[in-house]
């Protein structure tokens, strides 16, 4: 009989292995869908992971775009990993993520057409206390009603995307914009627009907060009182509470702090990339940077490797579909087998196979 037996001490290096073995199999678990579609497999890998970044017809606007994408996505997954390392499960990042945009771009609408140095800082300071106060929400039903954080959390994605509809069409509509849904575009607006730091280098605030965040969250994870208790209580809740580490405070400060780093990646994507509130701003990155969190190991340089690498995916997705006429859906379900492969050889790392009686 064949069973799965715990081990005791996961190898390091069968941590570190299995999410390149999960690339690899996605790889080709990826070829053989391509092919099922009537693509060259082959070809269309290489579209995706190798033509953005050294073809140079098309490095020149693909590499600059890797920090674009790849920004949101580690400033949400690192706020993920802190939580998800402590048990608490917050599944509607995405929801924190359009609430720290309508909070950011609100402030930049209300002052227009004031020019001044303060309004972009204003904009950071309420897309973060946007994503907060919508991360709250799953922390105190839980906290005071024992509720599941999973649940609240994911079906507060939905409200705020009725949210974002309703202020796309109504209370942010540009007013300029012949009744057509959506604000104003705030790359027109100097003192609100999130710019390049470095031209055509792709390098905006919203990328620089994210390598912060990396650097803050290794430094809290490995040297703060509170990455241990965040670690000890995610390993071992009741040894947390016989150590008089408060679980109620902590599960505020994870989902506060995951809401509030979600919402500014909301907030830098309004004012930069996207440049405008719109019914369908909302792309989806909430839910990705969950499969860029497990994808890290939940460890911040793992997370900023795994967010480039993401972000690869997506540039060289639009990539193939534009030559080779891939489906869209195709390239998502191509990043959902990343997680599934992670995931099936994460049983690897966690359990030895054993064949005969339990013991």
């Amino acid at each position: 009989m064949i069973h799965f037996e715990k081990r005791l001490n996961p190898s390091r290096i069968t941590t570190v292995v299995t999410p390149i073995i999960a690339v690899i199999l996605t790889m080709i678990a990826g070829g053989i869908m391509f092919a099922a579609l009537g693509k060259p497999p082959l070809e269309a890998i290489r579209i995706i992971f190798w033509d953005p970044l050294f073809d140079p017809n098309f490095a020149s606007y693909s590499r600059p775009q890797l920090l674009v994408k790849a920004g949101p996505l580690i400033l949400i997954a690192i706020g993920l990993s802190i939580g998800f390392k402590a048990g608490i499960w917050n599944i509607g990042a995405e929801g924190q993520y359009i609430m720290g945009a309508v909070f950011g771009a609100a402030v930049a609408l209300a002052a227009y057409p004031a020019d001044s140095v303060l309004l972009f800082p204003a904009m950071v300071v309420s897309g973060a206390c946007g994503g907060w106060l919508w991360a709250m929400i799953p922390a105190i039903l839980r906290t005071k009603f024992n509720t599941n954080e999973i649940l609240v959390s994911l079906m507060l994605v939905y409200v705020a995307e009725s949210i974002l509809a309703s202020v796309a069409q109504g209370l942010l509509k540009n007013p300029e914009g012949y009744g057509f849904p959506g604000s104003r575009n705030l790359q027109q607006y100097p003192s609100a627009f999130n710019a390049e730091v470095i031209a055509n280098s792709g390098m905006h605030w919203g990328v620089i907060s994210a390598f912060i965040a990396v650097i803050c969250a290794y430094v809290m994870m490995t040297r703060h009182i509170r990455g241990f208790e965040v670690r000890l209580m995610g390993e071992a809740p009741k040894a947390a509470r016989f150590s008089g580490t408060s679980t109620t405070r902590l599960v505020v400060f994870c989902l506060g702090i995951s809401g509030a780093l979600a919402g500014l990646a909301g907030m830098f994507e309004v004012s930069g990339p996207s440049g405008q509130i719109t019914i369908d701003f909302n792309s989806g990155y909430g839910f990705t940077a969950i499969i860029v969190a497990f994808l890290g190991r939940l460890h911040p340089i793992g997370i900023l490797l795994a967010g480039l690498l993401m972000a690869l995916t997506y540039i060289g997705g639009e990539l193939a579909q534009l030559m080779l006429g891939l489906p869209g859906a195709s390239i998502q379900l191509f990043q959902g087998m990343l997680l599934l492969f992670l995931l099936a050889t994460d049983i690897f790392t966690n359990y030895r196979i054993r064949i005969g009686g339990a013991k």
